[in-house]
């Protein structure tokens, strides 16, 4: 099944949700505005449907593969990534003082979804590099931005993360790689590191590794892990690549999805010490991680809508082309194509609509981001921080949950033969199931959200996002039209379950945190929901000025149906969810341990 770009979409969300032309507006931004967003977007989508796209199914039957310690990738993989570093692709948010084009993550949101969507295991090294990119240009020294940004920039390198390992997975206290200082200023590094996406591979000349590792006589647990620049090959003073630094690939592991990108068990330091480089201050390794952490949380939310909407395309294709069974009005007398059948139209509705709710909260996050970051005025890049803070764990968090529910409908779409490989159904769901998991599982999010962005500021931040919610309702009933009053009415009754909710979450989380903390994961799901409801809701009503004027009268009419949808079938859920985390925390911890 081919993939195509919903580029017509991203655009409406740019347009009428993030309001690109007030990003284009920031200092740095100027050439970057809805024009610009169209033509970078079209020549994505170009690599992506054409060149990335036919490498999915390949790399999920003939993947990467490890021998003597060299990781071949798929073929085609090595050409595609030359194609897609040529492109300037690699460097597209990051400064062009680094050989990047600086465009916003307005836009780069958007190639990043589509690259996703393109093929979810080739768009993980490009997704780890960003990061690698992130952290050096916040905290690396100049030697170290010299050294390695424009290479890791143009996607002449690559970069990776490494915090896990075998006893230290989600507490990363419990690290043990170690770091000696030498007298050059330079650290030799001992230690094992697991789950290393792109450990280890054929696309680029050198690997630049970033190792959470502890200095002798640092302080217990994560305040004292440092982080450090660990190459697989170093670097000569003229830049060239000298020798081997000891840092190897000594397996990969077998997955159940992801299967073309190369997941390494790398070993430092067995032949005498890798040779690694101090990124910022010693002890403040974890603090710098989590700058690559935000940067990867947010692409692993778009992980989810990418594959989802790859899912859903998938999904429509064989609707249309699968004939069984009359329809029970009687429409069509004899069989006919399973999209006629009502709950065959509920799935792809459900799967259409989530996949536009989180692209659309997605979006709007990537504006406050850009703003956060760029905009002149300090008041306005603080209020912008402090929403995108609070978005971060929801794309990333809901968008993920909703992946793996629409890539589930798809195989459910196909009946029977969504259970054959064949189709090429399976491997979406297959593939979804990690980004629940990795760079923080939904219950890490979820704690994130109760502890640092709801409990911390007593819910301000998340009451002022419901008092934005309940401006959007006004504006929809205002508008007086059926659809805009139906959205209205669901959205309201979300957001007062969510306000409960906060005031509970805020009481609980230091007076009882196991009641606070029980209801983690439906909070987190159930203010995901409802962000993505409002900005569905914000949707109608600039698709219904749209449809008025006579603009693109089919899509408008889609949007709006859509967006109703969601409302009554989807932002429904809250009222369970937040009914569940206020009254039934006692019943999650009521079992003893001994009985389970």
């Amino acid at each position: 099944m081919t993939y195509k770009a919903p580029i017509k979409d991203m655009l409406f969300d740019m347009e009428h949700l993030a309001q690109i032309e007030q990003v284009a507006q920031i200092p740095g931004f100027e050439d970057a505005g809805l024009e610009t967003a169209q033509a970078v977007l079209e020549e994505c989508a170009k690599l992506c449907e054409g060149v990335v796209a036919p490498l999915n199914v390949p790399g999920d039957v003939n993947p990467s593969s490890f021998k003597d310690g060299v990781v071949t990738t798929t073929p085609g993989f090595a050409d595609a990534f030359k194609q897609y570093a040529e492109g300037g692709w690699q460097g597209l948010q990051h400064p062009a003082d680094f050989g990047g084009q600086g465009l916003p993550k307005t836009i780069g949101a958007a190639c990043i979804e589509m690259l996703n969507s393109a093929n979810l295991s080739f768009a993980l090294c490009p997704l780890l590099t960003d990061g690698a990119i992130e952290a050096l240009l916040t905290a690396g020294s100049d030697e170290l931005k010299s050294t390695y940004l424009e290479k890791l920039v143009t996607g002449e390198w690559t970069g990776t993360m490494n915090l896990t390992e075998p006893q230290a997975g989600s507490d990363l206290a419990l690290v043990r790689t170690r770091a000696e200082p030498q007298g050059d200023g330079s650290y030799k590094v001992f230690g094992t590191k697991i789950f290393i996406t792109y450990g280890e591979h054929d696309m680029a000349d050198n690997i630049v590794h970033l190792v959470l590792a502890r200095v002798a006589g640092a302080p217990e647990g994560v305040k004292g892990i440092s982080l450090f620049v660990v190459p697989k090959f170093l670097v000569n003073q003229d830049g060239s690549l000298g020798k081997r630094n000891d840092v190897h690939c000594v397996s990969i592991e077998h997955k159940m999805g992801i299967k073309a990108s190369p997941t390494a068990v790398l070993q430092f330091g067995d032949n005498g010490g890798a040779i690694g480089y101090l990124v910022g201050e010693e002890n403040r390794g974890l603090e710098y991680m989590f700058i690559m952490m935000n940067a990867a949380r947010y692409a692993v939310g778009l992980q989810g809508l990418a594959v989802a909407e790859r899912s859903y395309q998938h999904a429509v294709a064989y609707a249309k082309e699968r004939v069984q069974s009359r329809p029970v009005d009687g429409s069509v007398k004899a069989s006919a194509t399973i999209i006629h059948h009502p709950d065959v139209r509920r799935m792809l509705m459900t799967m259409r609509a989530s996949n536009e709710g989180c692209r659309a909260m997605a979006t709007t996050a990537a504006a406050a981001y850009d703003a956060a970051h760029h905009h002149p005025d300090a008041e306005v890049r603080q209020a912008n921080q402090t929403f995108y803070e609070f978005m971060v764990p929801l794309v990333k968090g809901y968008s993920t949950e909703m992946g793996l529910e629409v890539t589930s409908l798809g195989v459910q779409v196909h009946g029977g033969m969504g259970f054959i490989e064949e189709t090429g159904a399976a491997q979406y769901y297959r593939d979804a199931k990690i980004l629940t998991i990795y760079e923080g599982t939904t219950a890490i999010q979820a704690n994130d959200l109760v502890g640092r962005k709801t409990a911390r500021d007593g819910g301000q931040t998340a009451k002022a996002i419901a008092a934005q919610i309940e401006k959007t309702e006004a504006a929809l009933i205002a508008s007086g039209t059926d659809t805009a009053k139906a959205v209205a009415r669901n959205l309201a009754q979300a957001r007062q379950a969510f306000v409960q909710v906060v005031d509970f979450i805020v009481a609980k989380a230091k007076a009882d945190p196991n009641a606070a903390y029980a209801g983690s994961v439906p909070y987190l799901m159930l203010t995901g929901n409802l962000i993505a409801g409002w900005q569905l809701g914000r949707s109608v009503l600039a698709a219904q000025e749209l449809l008025a004027k006579g603009q693109d009268t089919a899509f408008m009419q889609a949007k709006l149906a859509t967006a109703q949808f969601y409302a009554e079938h989807i932002l429904t859920r809250v009222s369970g969810q937040a009914d569940a985390v206020i009254n039934g925390a006692a019943s999650v911890m009521a079992l003893p341990m001994d009985l389970f």
